[in-house]
């Protein structure tokens, strides 16, 4: 077994043997703009981004033109809500989001409303789901746009997305879902879900880092966006710039790889977080943060009271685990999306993140279940934690 085991698949996975294979003639062999319309190089890479939109399509279940590729989830969040603001603003300002959506959704609605946008940002009960009914009765006549993500980057939740898209189409409003987290992980149909725009990140699920991409509804109804970025006509004038067709040639494999294994993968990850959940939870004063059983497959988020993360992953330099969204663990504030679910500063700084993904075996997830309780009994134990917790002080 390597050391030190990698948990952080949510942060990010390594590249599929096979997707880098499939990457590597086009850095030095088939090297050519797609954009280059008149010889054989530009004629190879063009049609290697055609198969790559069609993989990405055949897994969401869209239309290869529906497909407009970015450098990943960071763009096409800001592309769709940006886009959709300007495009539609002859109909409305207003958003409705959550408070526990990634920052590439928050910083982008507080950016739109210093320019005259208001954006409703909806509450979570103690699991991190939205409440239906308030989303409803948050929508008005100047409701443009709902972005809602499909599964939290920290706590797993897997909000109520079939539900949330038959409403924005009886409301006649545009759904936008940040899937970075979901997308290869559990099965998604855009239309089945009346998704309207869709971002994807390849990292996530073992392509390459730089590349991702938007689903945009083409038909019933045809969603439109302003472009963001100006210079060229690559992707239909809406993201110019000279496509990254290695990257994009990955997110294809990628997503073909994951349709093919989606069941599989997905059943075998739910058996590992269930175990781990289990396992931690025979520990007093260990508690689940997200909902036990509506949350993504390989992710488990625990508050372990008494003790610092940081202290116990110091304990366990063996192990690759993090303490929140790779995002926020870069940041000295605490984590949004727990301060959300009203957790005390305290809690927060006593929560781990466990995630893990195609290539965890069994044994690591056992190896993992040992670490962690033999850490905390250790550290309790160091601080006399354990006797008072006994003494239920």
């Amino acid at each position: 077994m390597k050391s030190p085991v990698y948990m952080d698949y949510n942060a990010t996975t390594p590249v599929d043997p096979r997707v880098r294979d499939e990457m590597l003639p086009y850095f030095c062999e088939i090297f050519g703009n797609a954009s280059s319309s008149n010889h054989k190089f530009g004629w190879e890479a063009e049609e290697a981004v055609s198969k790559a939109r069609r993989q990405v399509a055949q897994l969401i279940g869209a239309r290869p033109l529906e497909i407009l590729f970015t450098s990943g989830s960071t763009e096409s969040n800001n592309i769709s809500i940006k886009g959709v603001a300007e495009m539609y603003s002859d109909k409305g300002n207003h958003i409705i989001t959550c408070k526990t959506e990634h920052k590439a959704i928050l910083e982008t609605c507080e950016y739109l409303e210093k320019r005259g946008c208001i954006v409703t940002y909806l509450d979570v009960d103690f699991d991190g789901l939205i409440d239906i009914d308030k989303l409803k009765n948050a929508v008005t006549g100047k409701t443009i746009l709902v972005s809602i993500m499909t599964g939290n980057n920290e706590i797993g939740t897997l909000q109520p997305i079939m539900e949330i898209g038959k409403l924005c189409k009886e409301k006649n409003v545009i759904f936008h879902t940040d899937a970075t987290q979901s997308v290869g992980k559990i099965p998604i149909d855009v239309n089945t879900a009346g998704i309207d725009l869709m971002s994807i990140s390849a990292h996530k699920f073992y392509g390459p880092k730089g590349a991702g991409a938007i689903y945009i509804r083409g038909r019933n109804p045809k969603v439109r966006i302003s472009k963001q970025t100006h210079g060229g006509s690559q992707e239909n004038g809406y993201r110019s710039g000279t496509l990254n067709v290695p990257g994009i040639v990955g997110l294809g494999k990628a997503c073909e790889i994951s349709r093919e294994n989606l069941e599989s993968e997905m059943l075998k990850h739910i058996a590992f977080r269930d175990k781990i959940i289990n396992e931690l939870l025979k520990i007093d004063n260990v508690h689940l943060n997200g909902h036990r059983t509506k949350r993504l497959p390989n992710n488990v988020n625990i508050t372990v009271d008494y003790i610092d993360s940081e202290v116990l992953l110091s304990k366990m330099r063996d192990i690759a685990i993090s303490t929140g969204s790779a995002c926020t663990s870069a940041s000295l504030s605490p984590s949004h999306v727990l301060t959300a679910l009203n957790k005390e500063r305290k809690q927060i700084s006593a929560t781990l993140r466990i995630s893990f993904g195609r290539f965890t075996t069994e044994d690591e997830i056992d190896y993992v279940i040992k670490r962690l309780k033999e850490s905390i009994k250790e550290l309790r134990e160091e601080s006399r934690i354990s006797e008072l917790i006994k003494e239920k002080i």
